[in-house]
């Protein structure tokens, strides 16, 4: 039963480190990445779509994301979905593939990129501790009804504590790469 609520909370708290890799990916450091259009989503006959279902997008060098979509037609919609998104980039398109030009970020926006990359991760760290309190609190009630020990429920909250440790590690691991990543130059 302990076990049962354990899975549970580390699936939850994989999901949860999930998501802040989905996000920290959406952070822009001054090198183009296809991941930094990812969420924005176009308006395709009425249907808000994904970029990468109606265009191919590429990497070029470090600092230009070329965007080809396979409908022609389309292209304004996709440069009106990027300018409406507020990634800060301004598409550049010759009438049949559009350029997103990644400039060299300023000290001062890597320095508010990092603070919002500290909230990001603060945030998800919080969000593995109330998955811990929740499952603290499935155990806790195992243990009213009688259905386990009083040291099954220390060993299980321990155990608990040790996979909150190691999620919380992984967030930090992610948070230092991150932070990483803005310091270059």
């Amino acid at each position: 039963m302990i076990e049962t609520t354990l899975l549970k909370a580390e699936e939850k708290m994989k999901t949860t480190v999930d998501i802040l890799k989905r996000d920290l990916s959406g952070v822009r450091t001054g090198r183009a990445s296809t991941a930094l259009i990812d969420h924005v989503r176009v308006d395709y006959n009425g249907v808000p779509t994904p970029m990468n279902h109606i265009a191919n997008v590429s990497v070029s060098g470090t600092s230009l994301l070329i965007i080809q979509p396979w409908d022609p037609n389309i292209l304004s919609g996709i440069e009106k979905a990027i300018l409406k998104s507020n990634i800060g980039l301004t598409p550049n398109s010759d009438g049949t593939v559009i350029r997103l030009s990644i400039p060299p970020l300023s000290e001062e926006r890597r320095a508010e990129l990092t603070k919002m990359v500290k909230k990001m991760t603060e945030d998800q760290k919080i969000a593995i501790r109330n998955i811990r309190r929740d499952a603290i609190e499935d155990i806790k009630k195992l243990e009213k009804n009688k259905e386990i020990s009083q040291d099954d429920l220390k060993r299980g909250e321990g155990k608990l504590q040790k996979l909150t440790d190691s999620f919380i590690g992984v967030i930090d691991g992610l948070e230092s790469t991150k932070a990483a990543e803005l310091k270059q130059v």
